[in-house]
């Protein structure tokens, strides 16, 4: 997975649970939400959950993968800083950077996550 496709996907996931979250506040909207599971019954009807479960599943892995592929990267620069080998300080700040920020970002987006799942689980049937 490239940089922009990883990149694509997290707006995209982050831009679902907004709209998720928004919903979850907003009770006047649960009719709308309501009006539009209805229209879509018949396109889940011919998509397999397991399917749609299972792509999900891989898109997060694949988001995992790609922030500790970046955590290691910056591991190495900084190891090979500190031990002499290389003398590309600022590679390393900038990797180190690049790994703070996006394990920040996944763990936002686990936050979000969890809280839209706690808010449908509290919402009455």
């Amino acid at each position: 997975m490239d940089k922009i496709s990883v990149i694509q996907l997290q707006q995209e996931m982050l831009d679902k649970m907004a709209s998720a979250q928004s919903i979850a506040s907003n009770p006047l909207s649960v009719k709308s939400v309501e009006t539009n599971a209805y229209q879509s019954v018949g396109k889940v009807a011919e998509s397999s959950v397991a399917e749609n479960s299972l792509q999900f599943g891989k898109a997060l892995k694949g988001v995992i993968d790609t922030v500790n592929d970046y955590q290691a990267h910056a591991s190495e620069k900084i190891t090979a800083v500190e031990l002499g080998q290389s003398d590309d300080l600022l590679g390393a700040t900038i990797a180190s950077q690049k790994a703070s920020l996006s394990f920040d970002a996944l763990m936002q987006v686990r936050n979000k996550m969890v809280s839209n799942f706690e808010s449908i689980i509290k919402m009455p049937i």
